[in-house]
């Protein structure tokens, strides 16, 4: 029989409190998503993009051209995401990320929790899911795995300022 799980306090305990994330919650067999997951429909990805020519795509092969950081902040604001090409990272590379993540992402909760903001032994590595009921109007379906850099955080503070003076 399928599972529901409707209260607030519900999802929180065992998505962020139990650690199984959105994933786990995918894999209950609910008979219905939560409300607490269902967009607005103005808010929904599908309505933005009706309104987009398409998905933009951003060539990284001239990355100090300011029109480039200005492309990256303006899909970044309008639409949430964007294609990078020419971006000169192998191929090979991006494979054995995917493979990473996916071997991750099947881990039990309580060894992916391990990993969570409060928990991880390293601040350059982060798990979690969105999940922030005072801030979000509806929360979303997803879980992360964060690896920040953070000896590359001038670049990451200038390129979040551009992005931030766009505004």
């Amino acid at each position: 029989m399928a599972k529901t799980i409707s209260d607030l306090s519900d999802i929180t305990d065992f998505v962020i409190n139990k650690g199984n994330g959105v994933k786990g919650l995918s894999e209950l067999g609910l008979k219905s998503i939560p409300n607490q997951y269902i967009q607005p429909l103005e808010e929904r990805i599908s309505t933005m993009i009706m309104s987009q020519d398409s998905i933009p795509i951003i060539d990284m092969s001239n990355w100090n051209d300011p029109k480039v950081v200005e492309s990256i902040c303006s899909a970044a604001e309008k639409l949430g995401f964007f294609l990078l090409v020419n971006h000169g990272v192998p191929v090979e590379v991006l494979e054995n990320v995917k493979e990473a993540t996916h071997r991750f992402f099947v881990l039990p909760a309580e060894e992916k929790s391990k990993y969570s903001k409060e928990h991880s032994p390293s601040k350059n590595v982060q798990y979690g899911t969105s999940f922030n009921p005072q801030a979000e109007k509806a929360l979303e379906w997803k879980d992360f795995l964060g690896l920040y850099a953070y000896e590359d955080k001038m670049r990451r503070l200038r390129f979040g300022l551009l992005c931030a003076g766009k505004k």
